[in-house]
Order: C-alpha cells, then structure tokens, then sequence
C-alpha cells in the first residue's frame, strides 16, 4: 500500500479509535510512529532524544485523542501536536542543561544548530499562529500545544464545546492556507 493511501485511512482509523476500536488504534499507532520520527527528526539529530520525543508524541496523541475533529485533515493535527512536543523536548533538553552549569557539574554543549532550529521552528510556528484572529490563535494554543480539552478551552473561554471545535477547525483551515503560501513563498 502506498503511503498517499495509508495516509487517507488515518482519519477514518482515528474516529474508530476514538470510539474504542483498539485494533484500530494500534493500527494507527504504528502507520504513524515512522511518520513521526520523520518529523521530529527535521529538528532533532539525536537519535535518544527523537525516540524520547516520539514516545511523548504517542503519549500525547493518547490523551488528546479526543480533540482531533473528523471533518479536519488529520496531517495537520498531527503536526501540531509533533512539533509542539518536539519544541518542549528541545528547550527542556536546554533548561537541564543551563541547571547543570549553574551546579557547576560537567555537561555536554550542545550544537549551535541544535538552538537555531528550534528557534527557526518557534519563530515559524510563532508567525503562523500571529496571522490567526486572536481567539482562532488562543484556542489552538490551548487545545494543541497546552493540551487543554475541548471542555476545559469551552469553561475557560466562556464557550460551548461546538463553538471551540469550530474554532479550531476555522483556524487549522487558516493555518492550512497560511502555511501553503509560506512555503511558496
């Protein structure tokens, strides 16, 4: 099976998922960690912390399972969710780091390249997120990269759980289109 193929099912998998279909869910899982590892591996070299991120992206998608809309392309969820967890990866990777020399223990430098990717990646991931109208911005902030439930985003802004979702799918649409001219451009 081609991957344009697999890739169509992934949607379809998700809402068996979703719905307790545990074959499904595993099936899905493992369609999805090599494209995972694709993508982290943009940002990361080390081949310790890419696993560790992967595993994290996993654990991730477990919880927030619930908030992937069926009527939105799945890829972009997933990378939402991916390159969040690798940003966190990288900066606690660094923040570890910055207390180890502060207790004055040996410590391994990191590669300069190592800080100018992720800060390629936030500052990218920061105009993509700018261009969005603020609520559209602050939901997917949320639901996405703080890993809010749709609940708890909906209490929080006052919201039913229907309008977040339409929130979300406005501004990954938004994102969608943002991110397609970024790339021509």
């Amino acid at each position: 099976m081609d991957i344009s193929k697999a890739r169509e099912q992934w949607p379809q998998l998700m809402v068996l998922a979703q719905a307790g279909d545990q074959q499904a869910y595993t099936r899905l899982l493992k369609a999805l960690v090599p494209v995972i590892r694709s993508l982290v591996r943009k940002q990361i070299s080390d081949d310790v912390l890419t696993e560790d991120v992967i595993q994290d992206v996993l654990l991730t998608l477990h919880r927030v399972r619930h908030t992937y809309d069926p009527a939105s392309p799945f890829l972009p969820w997933l990378m939402a969710i991916t390159s969040a967890r690798t940003i966190d990866a990288l900066r606690k990777r660094g923040r570890y780091r910055l207390r180890e020399v502060e207790n004055g223990e040996v410590f391994d430098v990191p590669s300069p390249d190592t800080y100018t990717e992720t800060h390629h990646a936030q500052e990218e991931l920061s105009v993509l997120l700018n261009q969005l109208p603020p609520r559209q911005r602050q939901i997917i902030e949320h639901v996405h990269l703080h890993e809010m439930s749709l609940s708890e985003t909906a209490t929080r802004y006052n919201l039913t759980v229907s309008a977040v979702k339409s929130l979300l799918h406005r501004a990954l649409t938004n994102l969608r289109r943002s991110g397609a001219h970024h790339d021509q451009s």
